[in-house]
This record gives structure tokens, C-alpha cells and sequence, in this order.
């Protein structure tokens, strides 16, 4: 018992200073803005396009990512082939890569000199130092928190809910969309919001592969980091900005996952509140025959004593005659 309590207290003391490990630079952060420093970075000719250009290309990198990434989790988490298993981790692999890594490989991919680059500079398309490389890089560091979250809810899906809707006349795609979405919209919203989180927040890999060129691919981690350089107000705005959006984001993300566990608990009562007023009646029509059995014995009783007194009647007139 003493040891017990002795890992419960030190586990308790561990999680409390992990804790404050986490909320003590947000504290701080707030605490060393005063409102004329927040006036001051939000009036700075930097702040509002980093904020406008983080806004949009997180946005449009949130549709592609949505877009291209419902189907292949969908496949991914229907399909037993090595090849789906081999697509899962390159799905996975720009999560443990460091991003400035990805803005090398990126470079290397679709830069001038890169493997695409001939191609892509017959065309007309150039892609590195624009805001497309911005959208490019954040899709490639967030896709995969977004894949691999619709792909563990889809597991959950029922095939044969799936089957019930094909066997009814729907298609392949009307079964996928109307019954495989709806189950697994919990987890498609959590995958969802932390693709925007992080291509909201994605510094390395912009910087590389996009640049730091203000009103152009300055989005705000990177417009964060200049800042430092010249106004730490303008910095502390911008970080608090990202703070704001996370809270927000987070606080959303609790609300929309905590209504259906609502749902859930109000159906659970009404089964077991169905199943008690079962139980009711099945008292009540044992209590019914319980009257019905009982009026039926006490019947039968009579019946037998009529036919005893009838019997001992008639007994008694033989004897009567006899004498």
C-alpha cells in the first residue's frame, strides 16, 4: 500500500510538472503583451498580410488535402495489399521528417534545376519562391494527420452497412458518400482540424522551398521570426494571433465531438428506459395468468366440492330406499 501510494503520488507530481511545463509559456505569453503593444504590432505593415496569406493558403491547402485525401483513406482502410501498406507510409513519412527536409526534397522535386523542373518551365509553370509553393509545402507537411485520421474512422465503419446500401440499388460512390461520410464524420472533423493546424502553423518547409518574401510567401510563423529581429511586438501580436486561432479551433473541435456522445447517452436511457417498461409488462401479464391460474384452481375446487356434495346426496337416498 505504501508504495502504491508512493508511485501515485510521484506520478501525480510528474503530470503536474508537465503541466505547467506546457501552460507557463502560453501565461507568459499573454502576461508581456499590454493592449498598446498588441495596437502597436497589429498597426505594423506586416501583420496583416502574413495573417491574410496564412488565412488563404491554409484554407486552400485544407480543400486539397480533403479533396484528394477522403478517397485514399477510404482505400487505404479497406485494402489488404502490400501496396496500400507501402502507400500508408509514404503517406506517413512526412510527419517524422524534419520540414526543412521536405523543402529540400520539394526543391529538388519541382525547383528549376529539380527533377520536374525542365517540364514544368516548358510549360509555363513555375512553382518554387511563389504562393503555390506556400500551398504545396503546407499540403505535404499536413496531408498526412488528415489521411491517417479518416483512415482509422473508416475502419470503424460497418461493411455491412455498406453491402445493406449496394444490395438497396445505391452505387458504389452514393454508399461511400451517404453512409461510409455520415459514420465517420467525428473522426474526418478531428483529421480535418489538425490538417489546418498544421499547415497553419508550417514554418521549414515554407521557408525553403516558398521563401520569406513579405505580401508574397511570408505567411505568420515565418513573419514571427523577422519580426524578432526588428519588433517583438509585432511578433507577440502575431503569436497571439496563432494562439487565438488554436483555442478557437480546439474549443470547436471539443463542442462538435462532444454532441454526439450526448446523443448517445440520451439513447442509451431510452433503451434501458424501453427495456424497464418491457420488464413492467411482463409483471403485469405474469400477475394477469397469476389471477387467471388461481381462479382456475379455486373453480375447479368448487367443481369438486358440488360433485362430493351431489355424490354424498345421492348416497344417501339408495340408503333410504334400501331401509
Amino acid at each position: 500500500m505504501r508504495l502504491g501510494g508512493a508511485l501515485r503520488g510521484l506520478g501525480t507530481g510528474l503530470g503536474a510538472a508537465l503541466v505547467v511545463a506546457l501552460a507557463l509559456p502560453l501565461v507568459a505569453l499573454v502576461a508581456s503583451a499590454s493592449p498598446a503593444d498588441l495596437r502597436a504590432g497589429i498597426d505594423s505593415p506586416m501583420f496583416q498580410p502574413a495573417l491574410a496569406l496564412s488565412l488563404r493558403t491554409s484554407l486552400v491547402s485544407l480543400v486539397l488535402v480533403v479533396v484528394t485525401g477522403t478517397p485514399l483513406a477510404w482505400w487505404l482502410s479497406t485494402s489488404r495489399s502490400r501496396l496500400a501498406r507501402v502507400a500508408e507510409v509514404v503517406v506517413e513519412l512526412p510527419i517524422v521528417i524534419p520540414p526543412a527536409v521536405v523543402g529540400v526534397a520539394l526543391l529538388q522535386a519541382f525547383g528549376r534545376r529539380g527533377l520536374l523542373g525542365p517540364t514544368l518551365e516548358g510549360a509555363g509553370v513555375a512553382l518554387p519562391f511563389t504562393e503555390r509553393a506556400v500551398v504545396l509545402a503546407q499540403v505535404v507537411v499536413s496531408a498526412p494527420f488528415f489521411v491517417q485520421a479518416a483512415a482509422n474512422a473508416f475502419r470503424k465503419v460497418d461493411l455491412d452497412a455498406i453491402l445493406v446500401a449496394r444490395t438497396l440499388g445505391a452505387s458504389s460512390a452514393v454508399a461511400f458518400l451517404r453512409v461510409a461520410v455520415p459514420l465517420s464524420w467525428p473522426g474526418l472533423l478531428v483529421g480535418a482540424s489538425l490538417c489546418w493546424a498544421r499547415a497553419l502553423g508550417e514554418f521549414g518547409a515554407t521557408l525553403v522551398f516558398a521563401g520569406n518574401a513579405i505580401g508574397r510567401t511570408q505567411t505568420m510563423p515565418l513573419a514571427i521570426v523577422t519580426a524578432l529581429e526588428s519588433d517583438v511586438r509585432v511578433a507577440v501580436a502575431l503569436s497571439l494571433g496563432l494562439v487565438a486561432v488554436g483555442a478557437v479551433l480546439l474549443l470547436a473541435l471539443r463542442l462538435s465531438t462532444a454532441a454526439p456522445r450526448g446523443g448517445d447517452e440520451g439513447d442509451d436511457a431510452g433503451d434501458e428506459g424501453h427495456e424497464g417498461h418491457e420488464g413492467d409488462e411482463g409483471v403485469d401479464a405474469g400477475d394477469d395468468e397469476g389471477d387467471d391460474d388461481a381462479g382456475g384452481h379455486a373453480g375447479d375446487e368448487g367443481d369438486e366440492g358440488d360433485e362430493g356434495d351431489d355424490a354424498g346426496g345421492h348416497a344417501g337416498e339408495d340408503a333410504g330406499g334400501r331401509s
